[in-house]
């Protein structure tokens, strides 16, 4: 079997927002007004998709934090970010029926030990950056070197992004607002029913996701053939949509792109980190230095996944002849599933002996196509476990455990031999002297036009002064160097650590390669003899449990909010004797904590400031009954591993008991705010007035109904559930208030919302994990030469773009991008970077028009940006520019330009805000958020407030 991940990569459709334009056209932009993309028109893709669904952390992360650009000023331009990015998500997938939007919220107790794992290790990480940098400052300037001052700014805490906190809950209200108006303004949103599920709502948001499709497949009248397009980062989300059995399922997700330049966060220069700064001066950009404080950035390009494609190769490795029972694919799969989390998931740790960066998953399927023929059936059924023949299949690989931990260590010494001879190989043969500054070696197409010489004579001489020390110290090997750069003959240099041949290894006491490994590993892991035997059948107890606990909830929801495994390490697989006999059955009726719950137990005391003041107190004072709960210190047991990153945080689990008997004296500190954000809520339902839904919902408030109603699956999709009044709704002829200062209260609204809730079952359904019947199978997309792994006529595999394999690739020749070259400007895009035009007439879009110079071209543009049956809207609120005059009604930025093409003028407009979009004209003040740099037009914190200052 051929490595997964070779595997997953010819699955992959790619699809760049840039430099593949058919694929996603580009928004047009005349005179600074953006001109929205028609998202009714069918999907350049050639695939029309019915829902999609939005993981949103892995939305929120990278527009709060960003690694690759400047990171937002303030809370509002976070909000805007998210927008612009769900956007364009929207504008490459363009769903049909549903937009379920998941934001995670309380998790179960397995999953809160990471989350507690990662927000320490952050809090910690955090500190420790902060110490080296200022030390190495220090170091810089004390040599006189030059630093760019430094910046009092606010440090944002990404801990905040946890449900309970005051961010989370103004992303809520932040969201409902950009529903409402896109469902009032965008055509592409005209029949499109929309679900937000934020923080408040328990479950991860990708599990509350495969709940609502679980519940609507078991439904009479869900369309087995519903296309769903999953966003998302996380790599489980492969195995969730495996486990759906749907046939039409996709992911999106952005490409991941190693070694991205940073600016050092010292100098703000690019080409070197923090610990390599020298504090050199900042060579000039661009002739007159016009590009000094531009980072190079270029628009985030996304990947599409195929899980039919996936399901394609999985069919063709688990396909097995003469078994003595009937074979049956969709069951391999599930047990395929099942097997992947041995490797490791975001719940148990994964085997001593299985890693999947060594092939672990292929090990797996080879002994599982050996032992199935003695099991007598399939490892799993619908998420439930066959603990009997699944001791069969660990054991097989305790058997082979010895010679997984020999190979590895001849493995990773032969690597670091290669490693070794590398390193002397480019010591060896890099040049004695590199000049720099204006005469350093520039990669092609790194700058767009030569730069003139300044002071050649100066640079020059410090050549000839380099080489000659260089030539100096050469000829005299045992003397060093004076600060003067005189040479002195006191001895030689002696060898710093850094230029050994070999590095620094973490100690290894466990030493998996020789004999009697498993009698240290458990005497150092776990601190107990090997020879108790009833301490690891404990561990292996609480690791099957966990292996249930995890196939369930990837197939049935959450069997126990409670259960979580209490070690940090696992058993090796040969102690997987006897296991059939345990019991994997889980307490039922248990409850998730609250939110506030959930930060205590996560949190470390650095991040207190989200929390109430009383609450807080527990965290630092040395007084409190759980104080050992928040560490300032804790080690890290590499484990094997070489970096932290890849270690395990050694920290205490929280007793669930104790925390709730500390939090009880403390529970009636709250505030009214702050006991409605500790609360648990639910799902809202929004649709446009144009939706056949709409008239039954607003029927429902008319009325005030307080029972809940079913959903009429003929009005929506097929989708079912229950329907009751919602306290905050947005309702038809109300202003929806912006919470975001720059941007408009929605004062035309037609949107509507109302709480939804999923259909609900008997506690003992089972979800039968098969493909539905009616559902058809795509068509076949390999070929027969996509098995071999030397396919291509060997050349390098090249995936596929967008989800026609047909499709031929418009390209440009090297003449036409020396013509680029010449008349781009450098500030496009990423130096040597330009992005792809719009070939002519691609797919009928009026957007492959080239626009021209003159103004009579803009209301041709205009007019066909919109089918005349289609239904027409007001331009997105967020994307309208504010006028001078107040009190008239406002006139849309297209619709003036197709009044009066000739008065179309830049100063018609003012008041732009951050990101271009525009300010709100008769009140640009605060409503309650909080600035992240000097000079915002917003107040600083409380003390006591969401932030800390560094």
């Amino acid at each position: 079997m051929a490595i997964f991940e070779e595997k997953l990569s010819h699955c992959v459709s790619w699809l760049s927002l840039q430099s593949l334009s058919p694929l996603h056209p580009q928004a047009k932009e005349c005179n600074g007004v953006k001109v929205p993309i028609d998202t009714s028109k069918p999907n350049p893709n050639e695939v029309e998709f019915d829902n999609l669904y939005l993981d949103m952390n892995g939305i929120i992360h990278p527009c709060t934090h960003p690694e690759d650009k400047p990171a937002p000023k303030n809370e509002d331009e976070m909000m805007v970010a998210i927008f612009e990015y769900i956007d364009r998500i929207f504008n490459i997938v363009r769903p049909r029926r549903l937009l379920y939007m998941a934001i995670d919220g309380v998790a179960p107790r397995a999953k809160m030990n990471q989350q507690r794992s990662r927000r320490f290790r952050a809090s910690k990480e955090g500190m420790e950056a902060a110490e080296e940098k200022q030390k190495i400052r220090q170091e810089i300037l004390a040599k006189g070197g030059f630093l760019p001052p430094e910046e009092v700014k606010e440090r944002f805490d990404s801990n905040c992004i946890t449900p309970g906190t005051e961010f989370m809950d103004n992303l809520a209200k932040c969201l409902r607002y950009y529903i409402a108006d896109r469902l009032n303004s965008d055509p592409g949103w005209k029949n499109l029913t929309v679900i937000l599920s934020d923080a408040s709502a328990p479950g991860e948001g990708e599990h509350k996701i495969m709940d609502y499709i679980r519940r609507q497949r078991a439904q009479p009248n869900h369309d087995p053939n519903t296309h769903h397009c999953l966003c998302g980062a996380d790599a489980d989300l492969i195995m969730l949509g495996l486990a759906t059995h749907e046939p039409n399922f996709t992911i999106i997700r952005e490409e991941f792109k190693p070694n991205k330049p940073k600016p050092c966060a010292l100098c703000n220069q690019m080409g070197h980190e923090v610990k390599d700064c020298q504090g050199l001066p900042r060579e000039k950009q661009g002739k007159h230095d016009q590009f000094a404080d531009t980072l190079p950035v270029s628009e985030q390009e996304f990947i599409f996944i195929r899980l039919c494609v996936l399901r394609e190769y999985l069919e063709r490795e688990l396909t097995m002849a003469s078994l003595p029972f009937t074979f049956d694919f969709e069951r391999s799969v599930d047990d395929w599933v099942f097997m992947c989390f041995f490797v490791g998931n975001d719940f148990l740790p994964h085997l001593p002996s299985l890693e999947i960066r060594e092939g672990a998953i292929d090990r797996l399927v080879n002994i599982y196509k050996n032992v199935v023929h003695k099991t007598g059936g399939y490892l799993t059924e619908s998420g439930f476990v066959n603990l009997q023949r699944v001791q069969m299949i660990m054991l097989a690989v305790g058997e082979v455990e010895d010679s997984i931990f020999k190979k590895r260590k001849d493995d990773d010494d032969n690597f670091k031999r290669r490693q070794k001879e590398k390193r002397k190989r480019l010591k060896r043969d890099q040049p004695s002297f590199i000049p720099g500054g204006q005469f350093s070696p520039q990669a092609l197409g790194n700058r767009s036009s030569p730069q003139a010489i300044c002071n050649p004579r100066q640079a020059a001489f410090e050549m000839r002064m380099h080489d000659r020390q260089n030539s100096t110290t050469s000829a005299s090997p045992n003397t060093s160097l004076t600060p003067d750069s005189s040479p002195s003959l006191g001895g030689g240099i002696k060898r710093k650590p850094e230029d050994s041949d070999s590095e620094p290894e973490p100690e290894d006491n466990i030493r998996l390669w020789e004999t009697g490994w498993k009698q240290r590993y458990y005497k150092n892991k776990f601190d107990v003899d090997a020879s108790d035997e009833k301490f690891r059948r404990k561990v292996v107890q609480s690791y099957v449990e966990g292996l249930c606990w995890v196939l369930r909830y990837y197939y049935q929801g959450c069997a126990s909010w409670n259960w979580y495994y209490p070690f940090h390490y696992a058993p090796f697989a040969s102690d997987f004797e006897g296991i059939a006999d345990m019991p994997s059955d889980f307490e039922k009726g248990s409850k998730p904590f609250k939110p506030l719950e959930q930060l205590m137990g996560v949190f470390p005391a650095a991040s207190g400031n989200f929390l109430p003041p009383t609450w807080r107190k527990l965290m630092t004072d040395p007084e409190s009954s759980i104080i050992d709960f928040y560490p300032e210190d804790f080690a890290i047991d590499l484990n094997g591993k070489k970096y932290a990153w890849q270690g395990v945080a050694l920290l205490p689990f929280v007793d669930e008991r104790r925390l709730r008997a500390a939090l009880e004296e403390v529970y009636p500190d709250l505030t009214p705010e702050e006991t409605r954000r500790n609360s648990l809520g639910g799902d809202v339902l929004f649709v446009g007035k144009h939706h056949p839904l709409c008239d039954f919902i607003v029927e429902q408030y008319k009325t005030k109904n307080t029972e809940a109603v079913d959903i009429p699956p003929e009005l929506c999709h097929g989708i079912q559930g229950k329907l009751t009044l919602n306290d905050n709704a947005v309702l038809p002829d109300q202003v929806v208030q912006s919470p975001v200062p720059m941007l408009r209260d929605l004062t035309q609204n037609s949107a509507v919302s109302i709480s939804f809730k999923d259909p609900q079952f008997a506690e003992d359904f089972v979800f039968k994990a098969t493909v539905l019947p009616g559902a058809k199978k795509p068509a076949p997309v390999l070929k027969p030469g996509d098995w071999e792994k030397t396919n291509n006529d060997g050349r390098p595999w090249r995936p596929q773009l967008g989800f026609n394999r047909d499709r031929k690739p418009v390209h440009l020749d090297q003449s036409a991008f020396r013509t680029l070259g010449h008349t781009m400007p450098r500030d496009r895009g990423m130096p040597g970077m330009y992005p792809n035009p719009v070939p002519l007439g691609a797919y009928g879009s009026p957007y492959a028009r080239p626009l021209m110079g003159s103004q009579q071209q803009i209301p041709k543009l205009l007019s066909n940006l919109r089918p005349q049956e289609s239904w027409r809207g007001p331009t997105p609120l967020f994307q309208q520019t504010p006028q001078r005059t107040a009190g008239a009604a406002p006139l849309l930025a297209w619709n003036r330009v197709m009044q009066s093409p000739n008065q179309f003028q830049p100063a018609q407009y003012q008041g732009m805000g951050p990101m271009g979009y525009p300010q709100r004209p008769e009140d640009r003040m605060d409503r309650g958020r909080q600035a992240y740099g000097p000079g915002r037009p917003y107040p600083l914190p409380h003390p006591a407030g969401r932030y800390s200052w560094n």
